[in-house]
């Protein structure tokens, strides 16, 4: 969705890149604070989480209030 990396994610996120390779292909779940940070490097990219509201949860980018 970004165009990320996974040593980009991993750097955003000041997490290791095998915890984003990991979590990616479902070695494993990242612990919750790995998880949070992963959380906030793609909301910071740009990326909004759409809670569940009956018709599933989602991400989506999220709309630029600039003018760019």
């Amino acid at each position: 969705m970004l165009g990320w990396s996974q040593s980009e994610l991993a750097e955003a996120a000041a997490v290791s890149r095998a915890t984003v390779v990991d979590f990616e292909r479902g070695a494993r779940i990242p612990h919750r604070s790995n998880l949070g940070a992963i959380r906030c490097a793609l909301e910071a990219g740009g990326v909004e989480f759409i809670p569940e509201n009956g018709g599933g949860a989602g991400v989506r980018l999220a709309r630029r209030t600039d003018s760019t």
